[in-house]
């Protein structure tokens, strides 16, 4: 979560103090997050922002993850006003006063998980959090949520409207998976849960709710189901794992779940896990993955060292030396997450093993 990182924004002296308290806690939360100003007010720990504020924005608009603009709610919102794209596109963004007394959720509440972040950060500085979003209000999970939650895709956004009402109104909402897909038992407060194998069979049991949502790999319209219907595609998550020879299953294990509560992601949502294939014959893998009950992919190193994209991390002349290619968990995850992969927590260290969790459409 974040792997783009947040840009904290300020344009006035007290603003910076501000700033600087909020990245000191996304800080201690491990979430990635870099403070601009003004130079005249830049000091440590600060970038200069070299342009107008509007054309800085513009600029990192579709590079991060969130936008955390310490100003009046009103500056923000002629700044991001032009690069507006979606729910499902737009980075969160917050507005936190200069004096950080309200941390205010302005853009993608949801999906883009802005209450989220603004609750965090209420909390870290000591400040009132202010959500508007009436699933929010009334302590309901909408759809959206549930899909940033779970790491779905939304196919049909524009059901989004009419079946987070019906749950609002307090009608019967179904979350129907399909076809083996799997979710932890806590993941849906407000739907009642039900297993389907086809389509066919989720379309009989949503015909005895008021509206709903499916977790499908497979494609269909939603006009066949006759109601408010929201479609959801589970994205690939997979696992990248590097390690010492003398690691255990059990360090591996917790190496592993580590670094899935900190990229927000359950267990029942990893595709597979994934490493390099001189790693054939470590039992630690094999006996961690097993536990885990997920299949282990072996990668080669050709595959690794030929392997390009802006997430990765600086490469390591240790690992280099060692095996022949400067990174092993992230390249792993990402070659094993499909189509459009991106990191979603880069490699963390743990015990001699690293981790990285990618996600893929």
């Amino acid at each position: 979560m974040y792997a783009n990182g947040i840009a904290i924004v300020a344009i006035t002296r007290r603003g910076v103090e501000t700033a600087r308290r909020i990245k000191t806690t996304l800080a201690s939360l491990r979430i990635p997050c870099t403070v601009y100003a003004p130079e005249k007010y830049a000091k440590v720990g600060v970038v200069p922002m070299d342009k107008k504020l509007d054309t800085f924005i513009r600029d990192i608009y579709s590079t991060v993850d969130a936008i955390v603009a310490v100003m009046a709610a009103g500056i923000i919102i002629r700044a991001v006003a032009p690069h507006l794209q979606g729910k499902l596109a737009d980075p969160a963004v917050l507005a936190v006063d200069a004096s950080g007394r309200f941390v205010i959720s302005l853009l993608a509440g949801h999906y883009g998980g802005a209450n989220q972040l603004t609750r965090l950060i209420a909390e870290g500085i000591s400040a009132t959090p202010v959500i508007t979003t009436e699933s929010d209000v009334i302590g309901k999970q909408s759809v959206d949520e549930l899909a940033r939650a779970l790491h779905l895709t939304i196919v049909n956004p524009e059901s989004l409207v009419a079946v987070n009402a019906a749950l609002v109104d307090g009608k019967r909402l179904a979350l129907v998976l399909v076809d083996g897909v799997k979710i932890p038992d806590s993941a849906a407060k407000c739907y009642t849960v039900e297993k389907a194998t086809n389509m066919e069979q989720a379309l009989k049991i949503i015909s005895n709710y008021d509206a709903g949502a499916v977790i499908t790999e497979e494609v269909m319209s939603p006009q066949e189901f006759g109601k408010p219907v929201t479609l959801l595609k589970p994205k690939t998550i997979t696992v990248g794992l590097g390690a010492r020879k003398n690691v255990t299953a059990d360090q591996v294990l917790e190496a592993v779940n580590a670094a899935l509560k900190r990229a927000n992601v359950p267990l029942e949502r990893v595709y597979r896990l994934a490493t390099v294939d001189i790693k054939k014959d470590s039992s630690a893998m094999i006996e961690a993955s097993e536990k885990l009950r997920l299949t282990l992919d072996f990668v080669s190193v050709d595959a690794l060292r030929a392997f390009k994209h802006g997430d990765l991390s600086p490469d390591s002349k240790l690992v280099e030396e060692k095996i022949g290619v400067g990174g092993v968990c992230e390249r792993a995850a990402l070659i094993t997450a499909g189509e459009k992969p991106r990191l979603i927590l880069k490699k963390m260290k743990m015990n001699g093993v690293t981790v990285a969790v990618a996600e893929g459409e």
